[in-house]
């Protein structure tokens, strides 16, 4: 299904309500995937919903480029499915080709291996940042419960890891702090673009 601007402002918000109470980030940054930063960059689905998030009550920072996803300009990315999909998986196929790049250099001839071994805790510190299976999935949001989201090809490691991260996410009380947060979110913004639920608030004329 195609996304339409007010329920990119849902994943805004549930995004928003995520950072604060299961990452503990004070006031998220929230912004908007585009390919630019400048007003007049994006499609008709992010400049219209460029416009609803600057008069919502979020943190709302703008537009943000694909480059700055990983360098913590914003906590909170903004975009559609489809276009998540892609960022993710390529963000997962950079990581491997990295990795692979890493250790064709470093077999190549003694010395880098000898730094190798130097910087080995360093490597592999890294390594676990960027594979997958260590965090084994992402919790889906907006329904009423805990419900993780796993990779197509996960393996051992990633199933245990999910459930490792789903139990802790239901030990902090998610569905309380969900329900907080959106709240606060409905409260706060008396439009109705901004509530979340069905279309009979008015979101599905935006």
């Amino acid at each position: 299904m195609d996304c339409k601007p007010n329920h990119l402002v849902h994943f805004a918000i549930m995004g928003g309500v995520y950072a604060r109470c299961i990452m503990d980030v004070d006031a998220p940054r929230i912004g908007l995937l585009s390919n630019g930063e400048e007003e007049s960059k994006g499609n008709e689905l992010t400049r219209e919903t460029n416009v609803i998030l600057k008069q919502a009550p979020l943190n709302y920072v703008g537009y943000v480029e694909g480059r700055d996803i990983f360098s913590g300009v914003v906590d909170v990315v903004v975009c559609d499915g489809f276009v998540g999909n892609v960022v993710l998986k390529l963000s997962e196929g950079l990581a491997e080709a990295v990795g692979k790049m890493l250790k064709e250099e470093i077999l190549k001839s003694f010395l880098p291996k000898v730094g190798f071994l130097l910087a080995r805790p360093a490597f592999q510190n890294f390594m676990k940042k960027v594979d997958y299976a260590e965090y084994g999935g992402a919790p889906l949001l907006g329904i009423d419960g805990v419900g993780m989201i796993c990779h197509g090809g996960s393996n051992t490691k990633a199933i245990k890891n999910a459930i490792r991260f789903a139990h802790e996410y239901a030990q902090r009380a998610e569905r309380r702090c969900r329900q907080l947060g959106m709240g606060e979110a409905h409260d706060t913004g008396k439009d109705p673009r901004y509530r979340l639920g069905s279309s009979r608030h008015g979101a599905d004329k935006l």
